[in-house]
């Protein structure tokens, strides 16, 4: 599945958590999404850190 760069709030809806949560969810995951360019204060993600996220915590993003 090809993805998209999507806002943190679009993510944390697609997962079904409110974004305190989500952003909760991104401090364990601080050293990889730096590596690919994301930092704390990132609003907008690359497809590379929203595949990682995605696949790391099962969140099904419809195209």
């Amino acid at each position: 599945m090809a993805y998209k760069s999507m806002y943190k709030n679009e993510i944390a809806r697609a997962a079904g958590v409110s974004l305190g949560t989500f952003r909760a969810w991104l401090r364990t995951d601080t050293e990889a999404l730096r590596q690919m360019g994301v930092s704390e204060r990132t609003k907008l993600l690359p497809p590379v850190a929203v595949s990682y996220l995605c696949e790391k915590y099962c969140i099904d993003i419809e195209n």
